[in-house]
């Protein structure tokens, strides 16, 4: 029934070669999650602990054996405890890639027809402009399928139609309001001056702060986009997925919003175009 591959004494079934290949894509994926993090040295940590622990039991070390042996039996546990962000984001990735979930959106907007309001792109973008040419420092967070109600209740609730005007009162320098993030969900700014969760990849250049980073860190968490101005040399970054793309024009903001939020219909766009206007993107900021 199955092909059999013999080496010597051992014969290897074509499906054990499936087995350890898919086993190696899990490990390298689960690498590249926790590459640059603090979680990684965690895991060498965990890591070398096993490897005392299988030492000390063939050497019949009763004493270490059973105190190890005590941390061994809790270590999936441990794990998940210790892991939770890199578990959250791996979670999020798949079901993000998952068939399941374009289709389960169709099947629950057939039933209940719960399409949102296209966003409001000019007011975002035409403030966001201003903030850049005055230097103010501004990040704002759109949400998509996840609302990101936790940290929409660490800020100050809003529920505010967007406009221009509300956007500059809200990053205006002495405003209570301007130190944190803005939350905009359905076409409304839910919620200022929230507080959202720092990145940890090690790899982010040191000129960033901590409003870069935490748009990384929502974005890394979510599926939502972050938009940043950076208060100390005026530039828009965008941020989706973890990924960071400096120095956006306006122009070019406007037209990444309407990709992300105007196209309702994603079965017809032409995936080769998507792919050309982000090369030439990154290519420009290569570029400068």
């Amino acid at each position: 029934m199955y092909d059999f591959f013999t080496f010597g004494f051992i014969q290897i079934r074509l499906l054990d070669i499936v087995d350890i290949v898919l086993v190696a894509i899990l490990i390298y994926q689960v690498y590249l999650l926790i590459r640059g993090t603090g979680a990684m040295n965690i895991f060498l940590g965990i890591l070398s602990i096993y490897v005392i622990w299988w030492l000390v039991r063939s050497f019949e070390m009763e004493l270490l054996t059973a105190i190890l042996g005590q941390f061994m039996s809790v270590g999936v546990l441990a794990l998940i405890i210790v892991f939770q962000p890199e578990i959250r984001r791996f979670l999020l990735l798949l079901g993000k890639r998952s068939i399941f979930n374009r289709t389960s959106r169709t099947f629950l907007k057939g039933l209940w027809q719960t399409d949102s309001e296209q966003l409001n792109i000019p007011p975002i973008v035409n403030a966001v402009e201003t903030f850049a040419e005055q230097r103010t420092g501004a990040l704002i967070v759109i949400t998509n399928e996840n609302e990101l109600e936790l940290f929409v209740e660490t800020g100050e609730r809003m529920d505010a139609m967007i406009s221009e005007q509300l956007l500059g009162s809200v990053f205006y320098l002495n405003s209570p309001l301007h130190d944190g993030a803005v939350i905009i969900t359905n076409n409304r700014i839910k919620a200022a001056r929230c507080v959202l969760p720092v990145s940890g990849v090690r790899k982010l250049p040191a000129s960033m702060g901590l409003r870069h980073r935490a748009a990384v860190g929502i974005t890394e968490q979510s599926d939502a986009i972050a938009l940043v101005v950076s208060e100390q040399t005026g530039k828009i970054s965008w941020c989706k997925g973890g990924k960071i793309v400096r120095n956006v024009k306006p122009l070019q903001l406007k037209e990444l919003l309407a990709r992300e939020f105007l196209a309702k219909d994603h079965t017809r766009e032409d995936p080769k175009d998507k792919f050309t206007f982000f090369s030439n993107l990154f290519k420009n900021k290569k570029g400068k």
